[in-house]
């Protein structure tokens, strides 16, 4: 028997109505074995955030003198994007380079007067405390020659901190100063900019408690942002953390989602709404849930029916065999397929059945081909047992 579609139905209800006024048979449904996706999807919300985000400040006090970035400037790693007033750190480091000129020279006028000292004393030509004087005026001389040439090097380092440089390759995010404001170093270091990759962007996103034991790292996300309407950009799950979060006696766990950003289209702070595919299979033979539910029926008004072979299945049906009925000419054959992923409304064919196949879902009356194509016409004839619409 040729497969019967809606339409026809329809169209032989009308006729046997028209004819004889005979009673509406019964039809065979049934659908095609095809190819297409299998999914199972979980859906959260998510922030966009920067994979590498940076708060470039100054580890010295001063006078911002010139700022060379601005909002969305586009730097480099390396650049320079800031200066600080320069003339108290100069005066600084002159100050620090007469320091350790005078104390080498009073280290190294010490040293000459030990070994003197230490020669006479080995001679016995002068006392015990005068060469321990003189070893002692020495270890002190020394000691502040080491620290006035520690402090220069302190005083340098903090006019190089003058010189504020990025960090990273990346877009300027926000701007915390301006010129001639004075940003004081203390325990905290003074923020001037924020910069972030626009390259490497990642959605952290909120995954219900019932959902995140089926979330795994590597499973492939989909995602919208509203600035975007009409895109839809691509992730994958990169980290799965454990630390719940409670809200209202709602449970949910972070999911971390990279996000590849070539155009900088995604910006931190957008709102994400996530569609992870824990189990996606592409270009699979299927067949929908009805395929599987169905079972031969024997309908005294039916319009030539398929005959039923007998069914000599049942024996070889497991876990991940089924059997469905399969249309070939005008027999209803039984079948075993192996089935492989299912999202609760198609099933994946692994053998058993070739593209094209015709398989039984179930069976139909003209009433349901009408209702289902929609409401009836007022004018037409009403089933049996049904009231006219008033």
């Amino acid at each position: 028997m040729m497969k019967i579609s809606r339409m026809t139905l329809i169209a032989t209800y009308t006729l046997l109505l028209a004819s004889c006024g005979g009673k509406p048979g019964v039809a065979l449904e049934t659908v095609e074995v095809e190819r297409g996706e299998i999914a199972e999807t979980v859906t959260a919300t998510g922030t966009i955030e920067s994979v590498t985000q940076v708060d470039v400040g100054t580890q010295v006090t001063g006078i911002i003198d010139k700022l060379y970035a601005d909002y969305n400037s586009v730097v480099t790693k390396g650049q320079l994007i800031a200066e600080i007033e320069k003339t108290m750190l100069q005066s600084d480091l002159q100050s620090a380079e007469a320091t350790v000129e005078s104390a080498r020279l009073a280290y190294e006028y010490n040293l000459t007067n030990y070994k003197r000292d230490k020669s006479l004393h080995d001679k016995s030509l002068i006392s015990d405390y005068e060469y321990q004087t003189s070893l002692k005026d020495l270890e002190v001389s020394k000691a502040a020659y080491d620290k006035a040439r520690a402090d220069r090097v302190r005083a340098a380092k903090n006019l190089n901190y003058a010189e504020i440089y990025s960090p990273i390759d990346g877009i300027v995010i926000s701007r915390d100063v301006e010129v001639g404001q004075t940003v004081v170093s203390s325990m905290n270091v003074a923020n001037l900019y924020t910069i972030a990759d626009l390259d490497n962007m990642q959605v952290i996103g909120n995954v219900d408690e019932a959902d995140i034991g089926k979330v795994k790292v590597g499973q492939p996300v989909t995602f919208s942002v509203d600035a975007y309407s009409d895109m839809m950009f691509e992730g994958k799950v990169t980290q799965v953390r454990l630390n719940p979060t409670t809200e209202s006696n709602v449970v949910t766990y972070e999911v971390v989602v990279a996000a590849p950003n070539p155009d900088h289209k995604l910006i931190p702070g957008l709102t994400a709404n996530l569609t992870i595919y824990v189990m996606r299979e592409n270009n699979v033979l299927m067949l929908p849930q009805g395929a599987f539910t169905f079972s031969p029926e024997s309908h005294p008004d039916g319009n030539d029916l398929p005959v039923t072979a007998p069914d000599l299945s049942a024996r070889q049906l497991g876990d991940d065999c089924k059997r469905v009925w399969v249309v070939k000419g005008d027999s209803l054959l039984p079948v075993v397929v192996n089935v492989g992923a299912s999202n609760g409304i198609k099933t994946q064919i692994l053998e058993g059945l070739a593209e094209g196949s015709v398989v039984a879902t179930g069976y139909a009356t003209p009433s349901d081909i009408v209702e289902a194509g929609g409401e009836r016409s007022p004018f037409a004839p009403q089933p049996p047992g049904r009231n006219k619409k008033k």
